[in-house]
């Protein structure tokens, strides 16, 4: 198959900023990245290549994938940090190294408490603002880290952070709708 895209070439094994043509920071321009998929999905389509046989189908249904890998990477916060922290040597770990800073633990117990108090959604709903703030914070912090002071080591503390508050605000949702599906308001 010909390189998917003209200048520069690239190969299944670059890195998804490379495929994407965007540099390797946290903050990026969502719009470029959804343009820049469809091209590639475009030039990559496997029908394009039906009339040179199976084995060119393969290795563009091959590069359809890796696109779609890169694609999803590149345009989750969290994914994209946790992946720039392992480029730059600092894996997040997070099935190993669960450390977080007390403050943080505490805030989690505080948040956790709060949810399993909560008997209205009216009060899910301010717990749930709550979190999005926090979240927000977490997102500046982590786009400070890693494109402002270039601090790997710092944001992998971010990214696991901002993991327990993507699955918290979860069970938030879940509450919410438990309920609303009740009448609860």
């Amino acid at each position: 198959m010909e390189p998917i895209v003209a200048e520069p070439a690239v190969s299944l094994g670059d890195n998804d900023f490379v495929l994407f043509g965007v540099p390797a920071r946290f903050a990026q321009d969502a719009a470029a990245i959804d343009a820049r998929w469809k091209q590639l999905q475009r030039e990559a389509h496997p029908d394009r290549f039906a009339a040179q046989g199976a084995a060119a189908q393969r290795v563009a249904l091959q590069w359809s994938v890796r696109i779609n890998e890169a694609y999803r990477r590149l345009r989750d916060p969290l994914r994209r940090a946790s992946y720039l922290c392992e480029l730059r040597g600092m894996p997040i770990q997070a099935e190993s190294n669960t450390a977080m800073p007390a403050d943080f633990l505490v805030q989690q117990m505080a948040w956790r408490e709060a949810l399993e108090d909560a008997s209205t959604l009216a009060e899910v709903q301010a717990l749930s603002a709550q979190v999005a703030a926090r979240r927000n914070d977490i997102l500046s912090t982590l786009g400070e880290a890693l494109d402002g002071a270039q601090d790997a080591a710092r944001a992998v503390a971010q990214v696991r952070a901002l993991m327990f508050i993507e699955r918290f605000q979860e069970d938030i949702e879940r509450q919410a709708d438990t309920l609303a599906d009740a009448g609860s308001t």
